[in-house]
């Protein structure tokens, strides 16, 4: 996986207690070793993550050893960002952006 500062990484264990426990919505970045865009994404959420930790938690979780969150939320594409808010998905985006115009797209649900 692509280790990002400040970012958190979840399991299929770990991922219901994180994201339903968490009083912040939580921007999860689904990923891949493989993933080219993920990568040019992943100094992006570090930060995102760093500017915004007061009002959004950002995490990842790795899709290949993960296959159960992945199947749960139909995520076809990487990489796949879903915002869960009181452990329900209320936003999904697919593909790489910059800083910018993610912090855009996701006024409506800071």
């Amino acid at each position: 996986m692509i280790h990002v500062t400040g970012v958190d990484e979840l399991t299929d264990e770990t991922f219901d207690a994180e994201v339903r426990g968490e009083t912040r919505p939580v921007l999860v970045e689904f990923t891949a070793d493989w993933c080219g865009p993920c990568r040019q994404l992943a100094p992006v959420l570090g930060a995102v993550a760093e500017e915004e930790h007061e009002r959004l938690r950002v995490v990842q979780i790795d899709v290949d050893r993960n296959p159960g969150i992945s199947t749960r939320y139909g995520v076809l594409s990487m990489p796949t960002l879903m915002v869960f808010r009181n452990g329900e998905p209320v936003k999904s985006m697919v593909g790489a952006r910059p800083k910018r115009r993610l912090l855009q797209e996701l006024e409506d649900v800071l």
